[in-house]
């Protein structure tokens, strides 16, 4: 059913559905495009149509062939959108999620085009903030790249800020998708650009693993690893390639590289790549005993006996969530104590079959029962010597002693 998005556009078929809004095919003056009508609660919210208009001249003017062009914004009654170049094509995650991983050159050539258009993106001082599969786009009519990978464009610009605004978002909360998000975020500091630099390379080592290095489980859980844990190699991977991952993986922002370093090195990388196929990495298992901090009052509790998803909470309270990393995820801060785990650990470190991974809640809590055992059976043992020492001290013993026997035993004084 056709809709009219502001005088100049027209809606004709839903593309896709994330947590901010909607997208649809569309036609405007100059031909097809894609709208991304935004939810009517974002649309009725003043403060975020002011931003929102404060924004149209940085969006506009970003332009660079590996980032989704905006062509309009539209401010229309109960209609917020943003009017898009159409891509042909499709996600990086539907791709994903068909082939589970990719090889390492195919991965490096698309992670090179998104550092490209990050690099013109920073170069503008606009920070993306939610970079992960689902806003890689993959344009089938173009020319096929290394490893036969189709050109990749970055999408979504500006969205994540549009939302974070001071009355949707306090002091307390975080806005981002659990997987991708850069540990300065989640201690509560301003996003940069280097927390784009990261949440690619978190994509980057999900292309070549199948899974990213800190997920799975409760999102709390996931916000601490980020914070706390170390990334765990991935076996087969070219040292150089690894090498540059770890970099871009660092905990300290300042120690990653600009979006601009990062493509010239990966594309350095690829005639080394050539040929390699995919990885064989095997996932590991969830830790369902992870805990992670409460959710405040405005954000959705799932049901008890609703299966966890991979840092799936959808922004909207009862709906559900349209993929397995929803956009926009709100989430308290976690307090300096929830976030301090001890030394650092290793993220999904490999375990044998049934054994939890070390340093998990789960490690923790076997260990501690292991300790509590311990303890008991040594309670027991001292209960059992001190009962064996008083019958041994009341004679019980000797085979033939008395009672009295005993209260003579103590040698007699001169």
């Amino acid at each position: 059913m056709a809709r009219n998005i502001g005088s100049r556009y027209t809606a004709h078929q839903i593309l896709g559905r994330g947590s901010a809004g909607t997208v649809w095919l569309g036609e405007g003056p100059e031909g097809p495009v894609a709208i991304k009508l935004l939810r009517e609660d974002l649309a009725s919210d003043q403060e975020l149509v002011g931003r929102f208009v404060q924004e149209r001249t940085a969006l506009l003017g970003l332009d660079h062939p590996h980032v989704v062009a905006v062509r309009d914004l539209v401010v229309d009654g109960n209609d917020l959108a943003l009017v898009m170049t159409l891509v042909r094509g499709t996600d990086l995650r539907t791709r994903l999620d068909r082939e589970r991983r990719l090889a390492p050159e195919a991965a490096v050539a698309i992670i090179a085009d998104v550092a490209d258009g990050l690099a013109a993106a920073h170069k503008a001082q606009i920070v993306h903030r939610d970079v992960k599969p689902e806003n890689i786009l993959l344009d089938m009519e173009g020319p096929l790249g290394p490893g036969g990978a189709h050109p990749a464009l970055l999408t979504d610009f500006g969205v994540a800020k549009l939302i974070d605004t001071p009355r949707r978002t306090k002091a307390t909360k975080i806005i981002g998708t659990p997987d991708y998000l850069a540990p300065e975020i989640v201690e509560g500091l301003p996003p940069r650009a280097a927390v784009d630099i990261y949440a690619l390379a978190t994509v980057l080592y999900e292309l070549l693993a199948g899974f990213t290095p800190f997920g799975g489980g409760h999102p709390g859980a996931v916000l601490r690893r980020h914070v706390t844990e170390t990334v765990v190699p991935l076996p087969g991977i070219p040292e150089e390639l690894w090498q540059l991952l770890v970099q871009c993986l660092a905990k300290a922002p300042a120690s990653r590289l600009r979006a601009s370093e990062l493509a010239v090195r990966l594309r350095d990388l690829l005639p080394l790549l050539a040929g390699i196929p995919p990885l064989e990495v095997d996932e590991p298992g969830p830790e369902e005993s992870e805990q992670a901090p409460a959710y405040d009052e405005q954000q959705y509790t799932p049901a008890a006996d609703e299966p966890r998803r991979r840092g799936a909470v959808p922004l909207v309270p009862g709906s559900a969530p349209d993929s397995n990393r929803d956009t926009h995820t709100s989430m308290r801060v976690p307090a300096p104590d929830e976030l301090a785990g001890g030394p650092l650990g290793t993220a999904r470190a490999p375990r044998a079959p049934g054994r939890p991974r070390p340093g998990s809640a789960r490690n923790k809590a076997a260990s501690v029962r292991k300790r509590r055992i311990t303890l008991g059976v040594a309670a027991v043992l001292l209960c059992a010597a001190v009962a064996v020492g008083g019958w041994l001290a009341t004679g019980g013993g000797d085979g033939g002693g008395t009672p009295q026997d005993s209260e003579n035993s103590a040698p007699a004084t001169p």
